[in-house]
């Protein structure tokens, strides 16, 4: 079947509610891709975050075999070795007081359970969030969720949420209350424009929700697992979330998303929330591994490092048509004084695959297992195409 046959079909049966990029990937290894007819891409969508640890790793995929072969499924009303390896490595290396784990399928369940979770423990309803937040596109995680381009066609929308302006303290000190249940934000807004939080904002936060008896929830659905140079983003600035939400590449590209939290999220009763496939022992194996590999390669350390490399470098592009760069170890974005979509097109004619973030940022967010040589290249083609 060739790429016509295949896009036809695609087109024919597809929901309709992806932008589609006339581009048919086959197969991939580490931080390459590869389409029908051989051509070779130097990925910098990484999956939309979720491929860290690049495409077929061998660790991943050897897990999985194995794991596939004893058991696939399995419900939480069970216990199993491989999940309760997986939740007690993770808590090890999350955020300190992070001791309890949910898991499920996704991001977007995990910020729809922290929710949950926030309101159960406070008995109260304000949700606090960021403007150019963005959190997910179900019920809940939409409310949080700033952009009037993803909520408009939905409202109304879960009542209760307000919005203020990201990396202004004095806005969270106006807001948040007695009457505020969580706090919801991102240590680097990703969707938003690769927006960095400031150290003064995110511990503003911290200490908000301390005095109000409000819930601290962080999302690191895209910054976590060595994407910003520490495992955690929070890790950055000392935070210690209340509830922590996960997802993308906690395995290693498997679907699956974790909400951890410690003591101040109140006993949670059986059967208020939960998941058919969530911590199925398939995914568990694949998150171990996935964890296994990001300590053991320093994958965190890596990204630092090529991260403030690959910074430097865009930084000293001379163009008429870049604003900024910006970012946090392999997270950056590139902000352009007119509309990216040319840009990227330009991008991947050259063999480079990037994201957009807004209408006018390029974003990359390579696995963290891509070469300084491969960086180099990514480099020469944005000179070549914002020049």
């Amino acid at each position: 079947m060739n790429m016509s046959d295949t896009m036809s079909i695609e087109a024919k049966h597809t929901s309709g509610v992806y932008a589609k990029r006339e581009l048919t990937i086959t197969h991939g290894k580490s931080a390459l891709l590869y389409d029908d007819e051989g051509r070779e891409y130097i990925d910098c969508v990484g999956g939309q975050g979720a491929a860290n640890l690049g495409h077929a790793h061998p660790k991943i995929a050897e897990a999985l075999c194995q794991q596939s072969k004893k058991l696939i499924s399995c419900p939480e009303m069970f216990y199993n070795q491989q999940r309760s390896d997986f939740m007690a490595q993770l808590c090890a290396a999350a955020p300190d007081g992070l001791e309890r784990v949910f898991l499920g399928n996704s991001g977007t369940e995990a910020v729809e359970a922290a929710l949950k979770f926030a309101r159960f423990s406070t008995k109260k309803r304000e949700v606090i969030a960021a403007m150019r937040g963005f959190h997910g596109r179900s019920m809940g995680a939409l409310s949080a969720t700033w952009n009037k381009h993803y909520r408009k066609p939905f409202e109304p929308l879960v009542p209760d949420f307000r919005h203020v302006p990201y990396n202004k303290p004095e806005k969270l000190i106006e807001t948040v209350s007695d009457q505020t249940a969580a706090v919801l934000l991102e240590v680097v807004q990703g969707e938003g424009g690769v927006h960095p939080g400031s150290r003064e904002f995110l511990q503003t936060a911290q200490e908000l929700c301390q005095q109000h008896g409000a819930m601290l929830i962080i999302d690191e659905v895209q910054t976590g697992f060595g994407r910003t140079g520490k495992l955690f983003a929070s890790d950055h600035h000392k935070l210690q979330p209340d509830l922590l939400c996960l997802g993308k590449s906690i395995a290693g590209g498997i679907p699956m998303g974790a909400v951890l939290f410690g003591e101040k999220v109140g006993k949670l009763s059986p059967g208020i929330h939960g998941s058919t496939f969530g911590g199925n022992p398939l995914a568990c194996a694949a998150g171990l591994a996935a964890l296994h590999v990001q300590l053991q390669e320093k994958l965190p350390e890596r990204a630092a490092v090529l991260g403030t490399y690959t910074l430097k470098k865009l930084q000293q592009i001379e163009s008429p048509l870049i604003r900024e760069a910006r970012g946090l170890g392999l997270m950056i974005g590139i902000e352009l004084k007119q509309k990216a979509a040319p840009y990227l097109k330009a991008l991947t004619d050259r063999g480079v695959l990037a994201l957009p973030a807004g209408m006018n940022v390029i974003r990359l967010l390579p696995p963290l297992v891509i070469s300084q040589q491969q960086l180099d290249q990514v480099i020469t083609a944005l000179q070549e195409v914002l020049s």
